[in-house]
């Protein structure tokens, strides 16, 4: 009787817990660059909490998974800031996160099933994304996201040479 009481009680407090859906769609654009020797770039997202950067998740990464035994990988310290925050902490590849390269153009990613918002508690947040190239630069743009989404709208950034335009679009 008191394991059914208990059992009850937890299936209660889980089925009262909020549960937030919302439609993010990410758009960023890889430019296409002119140089020497260009290599596709390292890319990650992740989200931070806005007043203190503090690390929540992380929603993707691309980087070269067909190297052989995991080499692509050693690479991926490049990208800085994310590496700091969360990569030395994973195991690449990452189940729902990693992926491959991208090539120039427009990428757009549905975030909404996303891992790492299925328990996010009720905040301001960025969506940070980080580009990293191999004989190339690193660049570092944020998007805000108010969480959960309330009302739809559209944000934009503009990267200035690894990254091009970048709009986050949100319904809840």
């Amino acid at each position: 009787m008191t394991m059914h009481l208990r059992y009850s009680v937890a299936l209660g407090a889980a089925l009262a817990a909020p549960a937030f859906a919302a439609d993010l769609t990410l758009k960023i654009e890889l430019p296409r660059l002119t140089v020497a020797e260009y290599h596709r770039p390292y890319v990650a997202l992740w989200l931070e909490k806005s007043a203190d950067q503090g690390f929540a998740g992380n929603l993707a990464v691309w980087y070269d998974l067909k190297k052989r035994d995991n080499g692509g990988a050693k690479w991926l310290k490049d990208m800085r800031q994310w590496w700091r925050k969360s990569g030395r902490e994973v195991q690449m590849p990452l189940d729902g996160v990693s992926g491959a390269t991208r090539a120039p153009g427009e990428h757009a990613l549905s975030l909404g099933s996303a891992q790492a918002l299925a328990a996010l508690p009720p905040g301001d947040y960025q969506i940070v994304v980080e580009s990293a190239r191999e004989n190339g630069g690193r660049e570092v743009v944020r998007l805000p996201l108010q969480w959960p989404v309330r009302a739809a709208q559209t944000v934009r950034a503009q990267g200035e040479h690894e990254l091009g335009a970048l709009a986050l679009e949100v319904k809840p």
